[in-house]
C-alpha cells in the first residue's frame, strides 16, 4: 500500500501588475503654436498692390516675392514690415486691366439686372464710346468688369466699372476715404438749421452719418460732397429735413470728374488720372 499522498494540483500563476503613475503629456505652449505674422495676401491688399482675391491668384502662380524670396503657398505669413513685390508679369497684367467711366442715364442699375432693368455695363461697346477717347474699344475690357460703387436707378452721372481690384478697393473698400460730389435738385423749404443738419447731425438706420459738405448751388439745387454711400442716402437725408429730391447727378469721384462725357456714353480712365 502506497502511503504517499497524491501530488497537489499546480497552483495557478497569478500575475501581479504593479500600478505605475502615467507620465503626464508634455504641455504645449499655445502661443508658440499660434501662427505669427500677417498673411501675405492681406499685406498686398493693404499696400494697394492688388486685391486679396488677386493676391491669392498671383501667389499660386509664383508671382509674389517676400524679402526677395518667391512665395507659392496660400496662407503664407510675413512680418508686417516685410518687403513685398509683384513680379513683372503680374504688373504687366495689371496695366492691361481696364477701368471705365460711364455717364449713367436714369433707368439703368449699377450691378446685376433687376426688376427688368438692364445693368449699366450693357452700355459699354464701340457704338457708345466717347468720340475722342484715348484708346479704341477692345472686347477684353468686358471680362470681369464690375461696378466700384453704385448709383441709384433714378440717378444719373459718373459710374465706375473696373477689372482692377486696386481701384475697387480704393473706391469701396472698408477704409475708403474717397469723396464723391453730387448736384441735387430739390423741392421744399430748407432753413439754416436744416442745412446744418445735412452737413452733420443726421442718422440713417440707427447710425450717425459721417460729416458731409452741403451747400446751395443755386435757388433749387444743392451740392453734396460725401465720403460714404448708404443706399439712397442723399434722398433719405433730404426727406429728414423736409425736402424732396427731383434730380440727382454725380459729377465727381475723388479727383476724377464727369466732365463733358455725354449721357449714356463711356470712356476709359486715362493713364494720368487718379481717384
Amino acid at each position: 500500500m502506497n502511503d504517499t499522498a497524491p501530488p497537489s494540483p499546480p497552483r495557478p500563476k497569478i500575475r501581479v501588475v504593479r500600478r505605475t503613475e502615467t507620465a503626464s503629456a508634455p504641455s504645449v505652449d499655445a502661443s508658440a503654436a499660434a501662427p505669427t505674422g500677417v498673411r501675405v495676401s492681406k499685406l498686398l491688399a493693404e499696400r494697394g498692390l492688388c486685391s486679396r482675391r488677386e493676391a491669392d491668384v498671383y501667389i499660386e502662380r509664383g508671382l509674389v516675392f517676400v524679402n526677395g524670396e518667391r512665395v507659392t503657398q496660400l496662407g503664407t505669413r510675413a512680418a508686417p514690415d516685410a518687403e513685398i513685390a509683384l513680379a513683372t508679369a503680374a504688373r504687366a497684367e495689371q496695366a492691361r486691366q481696364a477701368t471705365i467711366l460711364i455717364h449713367k442715364p436714369i433707368g439703368y442699375v449699377s450691378g446685376q439686372a433687376e426688376d427688368g432693368h438692364q445693368p449699366a455695363v450693357v452700355l459699354v461697346g464701340p457704338q457708345s464710346q466717347m468720340a475722342d477717347d484715348w484708346q479704341p474699344f477692345h472686347p477684353g475690357c468686358l471680362k470681369g468688369l464690375a461696378p466700384a460703387g453704385r448709383l441709384d436707378i433714378d440717378s444719373t452721372g459718373l459710374l465706375v466699372l473696373t477689372q482692377d481690384g486696386r481701384v475697387a478697393r480704393q473706391l469701396i473698400g472698408e477704409d475708403s476715404d474717397i469723396e464723391k460730389e453730387y448736384l441735387v435738385r430739390v423741392e421744399g423749404e430748407l432753413d439754416a438749421r436744416g442745412l446744418k443738419l445735412l452737413n452733420h447731425g443726421l442718422s440713417l438706420d440707427g447710425k450717425a452719418l459721417k460729416p458731409a459738405k452741403v451747400s446751395w448751388q443755386n435757388d433749387d439745387q444743392l451740392r453734396f460732397m460725401l465720403k460714404e454711400g448708404k443706399k439712397r442716402q442723399i434722398r433719405r437725408m433730404c426727406e429728414l429735413v423736409g425736402l424732396r429730391v427731383t434730380g440727382l447727378k454725380r459729377v465727381r469721384i475723388g479727383r476724377v470728374m464727369l466732365g463733358n462725357l455725354p449721357l449714356g456714353q463711356w470712356r476709359y480712365l486715362r493713364a494720368d488720372e487718379r481717384f
